[in-house]
């Protein structure tokens, strides 16, 4: 999984959830302003870099401990991964927290020591602090969660430039379309990277380094 073509042939596992088809719209749009650009030494990232920079969202949401984040200062000086999703996800969320979670446990800690980890929820009718909590710490307790209201989580979700998550369904079974993919933010000269559904521990443990090394390097 390397960045060498504009627009990447797994773009569409880019999206979850069912009749997802307007926000696969959006999303694959958005894809075309993907630029080919290559990354730093270390060899090709195997994420793809997004062609736009797009700084870290400026919009106060709250932790699962009921604090204020306010996310550029808090993540300041960090390889920065940003994931929208929500607990009741049957599959992309899960998977992507375990990876990262057993991939941050088995890197130096020179390394995993410089990556945070912040999941915001797309779900926040459902998703309580508690709920976001308990569901995190069953993967890393250093997992960030935060939620707010459905009016901010949107524009975080747009301040990066991904589609606003789409609620499919009624009940309390619902499920909710979201952009399924990781955002790894580092320095404000570099757009960030993009790690998709079906991103491997192995791809992560190959790219992470190189991004730390990065933020070395700035400092």
């Amino acid at each position: 999984m390397t960045n060498t073509s504009c627009i990447p042939s797994w773009a569409p596992r880019w999206v979850t959830g069912i009749r997802g088809s307007r926000l696969l719209l959006l999303t694959s749009l958005l894809l075309v302003g993907v630029a080919c650009r290559a990354p730093e030494g270390g060899g090709p990232l195997r994420g793809t870099p997004l062609g736009v920079l797009t700084p870290k969202p400026d919009i106060l949401l709250t932790t699962t401990d009921g604090a204020a984040f306010d996310f550029p200062r808090a993540t300041a000086g960090y390889v920065t991964l940003l994931f929208f999703g929500y607990t009741h996800c049957p599959d992309i969320c899960p998977v992507h927290m375990a990876n990262l979670a057993a991939v941050l446990h088995k890197l130096p800690s020179t390394v995993a020591g410089r990556v945070k980890v912040i999941m915001v929820t797309v779900d926040p009718e459902r998703d309580t602090p508690e709920r976001l909590r308990a569901w995190l710490d069953n993967f890393d307790r250093d997992f960030i969660g935060l939620t707010g209201s459905v009016a901010d989580i949107t524009a975080m979700q747009q301040a990066v430039r991904l589609p606003p998550a789409v609620k499919e369904g009624e009940g309390d079974t619902y499920l909710v379309g979201h952009a399924a993919y990781v955002l790894a933010f580092t320095t404000d000269d570099q757009p960030p990277v993009a790690y998709p559904s079906g991103t491997r521990q192995s791809d992560w443990a190959h790219d992470l380094p190189q991004l730390a090394r990065r933020m070395e390097r700035a400092r």
